[in-house]
């Protein structure tokens, strides 16, 4: 049988990483890269057994690549502090485990993510296949501070069953994420040589509720469909806005 490295990056996690970890605590190995928590983070992570660094924080894909590269064993688990393990994620994990020489290098997965207390099976939010697990010579992550994806050198399957995310508890981690979010995708674009203005930043934002809401079906989501399709809205209005902003100072 195949031996498994879960790998997760974390700041201020307490409220979510013990409910994680415990999701894949029979994995052989787990890796957490801390960018200097100042909650208990840390203490928890340690008290459940993970091995635990701590590094600043370079952005996501390369935060995540540090990860990568403390994982020992052959196959690894990429999963965030807000996601958690199904018992039916965990018996497909296994099974690829129990049979690894077939001729993936890694898996999809279908991920359920909740909007302020509701899970969302429209809205662009689902189906959401992602690629988390994999072997961990054929894999890194992009570059990217945000956004990043995993780039694998070889054949994807796909496993059954979910990851659950629960992305966002309330209004007040939405604002906070639209604010950090968008600052880190403005200085992506910017680093690209991306240019931005008033008009094209209004028109973004309005593609992207149009999108959310109509086309990817977010009014069946219910009141939560239209509350993210507008802070999607906000979200790349302000990517953009910072964009702008960045272009001018240089």
């Amino acid at each position: 049988m195949g031996s498994l490295s879960v790998i997760i990056i974390t700041k201020n996690e307490a409220g979510n990483i013990r409910s994680c970890l415990e999701s894949v605590a029979w994995a052989d190995e787990i890796v957490v890269v801390d960018a200097g928590s100042t909650d208990a983070t840390v203490d928890i992570c340690r008290e459940l057994g993970a091995k635990v660094f701590v590094h600043d924080w370079p952005g996501f894909g390369p935060q995540k690549n540090r990860a990568l590269n403390y994982a020992s064993h052959e196959w690894v688990f990429s999963i965030d502090a807000d996601e958690r393990v199904t018992p039916e994620l965990r018996a497909a994990i296994e099974a690829v485990l129990r049979n690894d020489a077939g001729t993936c290098a890694a898996y999809r997965i279908s991920r359920l993510s909740s909007y302020c207390g509701r899970f969302m099976r429209h809205s662009g939010w689902h189906p959401d296949l992602i690629v988390r697990l994999f072997k961990r010579d054929a894999a890194h992550f992009s570059d990217d501070l945000v956004h990043e994806r995993l780039l694998v050198e070889g054949e994807t399957g796909l496993l059954d069953g979910e990851l659950l995310h629960y992305a966002f508890e309330d209004f007040e981690e939405v604002l906070n994420k639209i604010n950090s979010y968008s600052t880190a995708g403005a200085d992506m674009l910017h680093r690209r040589g991306r240019k931005a203005s008033l008009s094209g930043a209004v028109l973004r934002g309005l593609w992207s509720f149009i999108r959310t809401y109509f086309l990817r079906a977010g009014f069946l989501d219910g009141r939560e469909g239209f509350m993210l399709a507008v802070s999607n809205a906000e979200g790349t209005y302000y990517r953009y806005l910072k964009l702008m902003a960045l272009n001018k100072k240089s």
